[in-house]
């Protein structure tokens, strides 16, 4: 073979290493989604990110707070208290709440108050697998991971990993954790006012205090638990099986 045609086969294999390189990106999300349907995540991406802010900030003393719970360690009241407060078309949409996206947009767009329309999966898929922000990039690697996770997890095992990596307070993730630092007792043992009082932290809880609730969040509170019985209560959950 010529240089001309030594050329022209490196190139050949270059263009299908090329197209190949995102269709196996592709499978290794799939796998890794699969995977963790029944392995339990030592962590997610949002706590090693927490612990590497602590390190370049010189906080060699941070430590996380997180101890994984399978579901039925878990009080009940916590998950409905979560479906409650962020998501009640939770049982019902495949990961896209798109009355919830329009209401919002409208909403945005009149000038009020942000409102946000993540769905607990999408929540899950941030948390679990990517980084904070913004960006049209993070949000379409967001998408996909949800339409994986739907795809590929039951209803409860969403439910599941979202209450053990959700963020309750700056370091402290999952139901154990957050029960063990703002009550003192396991996460079985959470009462609904208790589950509903860390459901009402979520949307921002670095900003929100489980611990000294203010006004905002006693009043967050409240209406979480009145939506809780408005669901249908525990009853609720059993519709997810």
């Amino acid at each position: 073979m010529g240089p001309g045609g030594a050329r022209r086969s490196r190139g050949r294999r270059l263009v299908r290493g090329l197209l190949l390189a995102p269709l196996l990106v592709l499978l290794l999300t799939v796998v890794q989604v699969l995977v963790l349907r029944w392995v339990d995540p030592p962590f997610s991406a949002f706590m090693a990110a927490r612990q590497l802010e602590a390190w370049r900030e010189g906080d060699g003393e941070f430590r996380l707070s997180h101890e994984w719970k399978d579901l039925e360690e878990v009080s009940p009241d916590l998950p409905l208290a979560v479906i409650a407060s962020e998501d009640q078309n939770f049982g019902r949409h495949h990961g896209f709440d798109l009355e919830a996206i329009e209401k919002a947009r409208a909403s945005n767009a009149r000038g009020g108050a942000t409102r946000g329309a993540s769905t607990i999966s999408q929540q899950t898929a941030k948390n679990l697998f990517l980084w904070s922000g913004r960006s049209w990039v993070r949000k379409g690697i967001e998408a996909w991971y949800t339409v994986l996770i739907e795809t590929l997890w039951p209803k409860n095992r969403i439910l599941e990993v979202y209450v053990n990596v959700a963020e309750f307070g700056d370091g402290v993730y999952g139901a154990h954790a957050a029960a063990r630092r703002y009550f003192g007792r396991d996460a079985s043992d959470l009462t609904a006012a208790q589950a509903a009082r860390l459901a009402a932290v979520l949307p921002s809880p670095r900003r929100y205090s489980a611990a000294k609730p203010g006004p905002y969040v006693q009043r967050r509170t409240r209406a979480i638990e009145r939506q809780m019985r408005a669901i249908g209560g525990r009853a609720h959950l059993a519709a997810l099986d």
